[in-house]
């Protein structure tokens, strides 16, 4: 048994091999371009199992007519086992409605697979570097940074399920103002380590208490020689000493969630190499990059704003709104600037780059687009780059916002969330929605155990299907799938689209669809174990027919395996019970 022997793959191949047999035949060209043909289940589950747009792509660039080349590959088609009816609609859709056997190798097919089930090859070992997270190390991990980590993992996760080589990075943003800001700041509690009363904190410090071991630690480590040393004689020290420390409790608060990086890259480090002056002296090499002046800023006038000479990069060249200064004033590089850098140097080791940025970073997408664009495809690397936005997310408890403010030192840490909730029902949740749109985390309704929950909904369908194998007495076996009725069989149907799904998310970069699958694949199995309850007959235990019990405990086993695969790609456990 391979991969290719999944439903998904065989029928794909079967509209291949037909639509082949029309170019042999001339009635399409040689060599037409296929990669817009899409074999998928219709809209309306009436027309059929699977339908094909083949004959309404293809029609054009064949210079023919739809309906004309629907009927000729409907007649190939008609050919293939398997296939009981072929039926066109409109203009040239074509229907296919499937054997009944069909759907009981697809359960065999499950059965031989396991957990490589749904797995494809279509990444062909492409390396996918994707940069998540990325939060500065200035202190715990927040439920802010929650939704950006479960999305990054999760697809990263599910770009490896189909077959492409992934890793998983986190940029430390270890070179700004906000790292001189911890560093002074762990000086302060240094000092108070060392028994002296700092009093308030003063504005502008960070004011956690989760900087108090860290100033114990540097106590412990220096002792008391930079106590009332000048800062010029220990900030560096203690910037490096304090990003270390912050780098380690973010690890720990993303282990608890399942999340672990292959690769720390460093702000300083990229710097300390030269990588944004070489990227600066390629694009002026190529004319990207010019000394100008930016047009004032709306509101200003020449009594308050003073013209500046600036590095700028040729932004509206690629689409933005203006150019773009990679340098600020006093000669240190823009954001813009050392990420344009650290993007060139991560594409020399990648074939595609993704970041997960928070949607208030969406005006900074278009032109780190196009200097990525510039840098690659002008050193003759064509990297695509994407990036996907994510929305906060708003935390309830009681029905009432919790507010976070992580300069106050108030907000609400991960760790803690993931204590209290757990971490499978933490990363499902943030997956039950598009990451672009506006989520709300209930304390309580994520841990309710109802139907309106996802969570527990997935879940249940897993754990209520392991205890049915514990308690049923009897082996689960494929001798009497040909007793199982359209109902069964629907479940079957709605199961073999798993590898399809899971293709169809790789390549829009999408693991909330696996969510959504999982969603309905359990609701369906729900509603086939409710309708036991009405109908003794298709109950899954059936006292006195062992045959069409083991025949179902086999469905139901391959259902929970289809489960646990999707689960695995999210990075959440498949419970036996709850």
């Amino acid at each position: 048994m391979t991969l290719t022997d999944t439903l998904h793959a065989a029928m794909a191949a079967h509209v291949s091999r037909a639509l082949d047999a029309l170019e042999t035949a001339g009635t399409l060209p040689a060599g037409i371009d296929r990669r817009n043909v899409a074999v998928e289940p219709p809209r309306d589950p009436s027309h059929g199992d699977l339908a094909t747009n083949a004959a309404m792509v293809l029609a054009k660039p064949a210079k023919t007519n739809p309906r004309a080349l629907a009927e000729a590959l409907a007649d190939e088609l008609r050919k293939v086992e398997g296939i009981e009816t072929v039926d066109i609609a409109g203009p040239g859709f074509i229907n296919l409605r499937l054997t009944d056997a069909v759907w009981r190798d697809e359960l065999r097919a499950i059965d031989a697979l396991g957990d490589r089930y749904g797995q494809s090859s279509m990444g062909e070992g492409t390396r996918v570097n994707i940069e998540y997270v990325s939060a500065n190390p200035t202190g715990p991990m927040h439920m802010g940074h929650c939704r950006g980590a479960v999305v990054g993992d999760a697809l990263a996760g599910l770009l490896e399920f189909a077959g492409h080589e992934v890793t998983r990075e986190y940029y430390v943003n270890d070179a700004g103002s906000q790292v001189d800001t911890l560093a002074r700041s762990t000086h302060l509690r240094y000092r108070e380590a060392l028994g002296e009363d700092i009093g308030d904190i003063p504005e502008g410090f960070y004011p956690g208490e989760y900087l108090k071991p860290v100033g114990a630690a540097a106590a412990q480590r220096f002792g008391d020689m930079y106590k009332d040393a000048p800062e010029s004689e220990w900030l560096t020290l203690f910037r490096g000493f304090a990003v270390e420390r912050m780098i380690e409790l973010i690890k720990a608060d993303l282990a608890l969630l399942g999340i672990e990086h292959d690769l720390f890259s460093s702000e300083a480090e990229l710097q300390a190499e030269g990588k944004p002056e070489a990227a600066e002296a390629w694009l002026r090499e190529h004319d990207l990059v010019y000394d100008g002046v930016l047009e004032a800023p709306k509101g200003k006038t020449l009594d308050d704003w003073e013209p500046v000479e600036l590095p700028l990069f040729r932004a509206t060249k690629f689409g933005d709104d203006q150019d773009r200064p990679i340098k600020k004033s006093d000669g240190k590089w823009t954001y813009f600037g050392a990420d344009l850098a650290y993007h060139f140097q991560k594409a020399e080791n990648a074939d595609a780059l993704i970041d997960i940025w928070g949607a208030d970073h969406a005006g900074t997408v278009k032109r780190i687009k196009a200097a990525v664009a510039a840098l690659t495809e002008g050193s003759g690397r064509n990297v695509p780059f994407d990036v996907k936005l994510v929305q906060m997310v708003q935390l309830l408890r009681d029905g009432e916002p919790v507010k976070m403010s992580k300069r106050a030192g108030t907000f609400v840490t991960l760790a803690d969330v993931v204590r209290e909730v757990g971490k499978d029902v933490v990363r499902f949740t943030m997956l039950t929605r598009k990451p672009d749109a506006q989520m709300e985390f209930d304390f309580a309704k994520v841990v309710e155990a109802s139907k309106d929950n996802p969570v527990f909904y997935v879940q249940y369908a897993h754990a209520r299907i392991a205890s049915t194998l514990r308690k049923a007495g009897v082996e689960p076996s494929a001798t009497g799938l040909d007793r199982l009725g359209p109902e069964e069989l629907a479940l079957a149907k709605t199961a073999a689209q798993f590898p399809r799904v899971v293709e169809s998310a790789a390549k829009a970069r999408e693991p909330h669809r696996i969510a959504f699958f999982l969603q309905d694949l359990a609701a369906e199995f729900h509603s086939f174990w409710n309708l036991g309850n009405d109908r003794p007959e298709l109950r899954i235990i059936v006292a006195d027919d062992a045959e069409i019990t083991a025949a179902r405990l086999f469905l139901a086993e391959r259902i929970g395996q289809v489960i646990r695969n999707g689960l695995a790609i999210l990075g959440v456990e498949a419970v036996d019970e709850l």
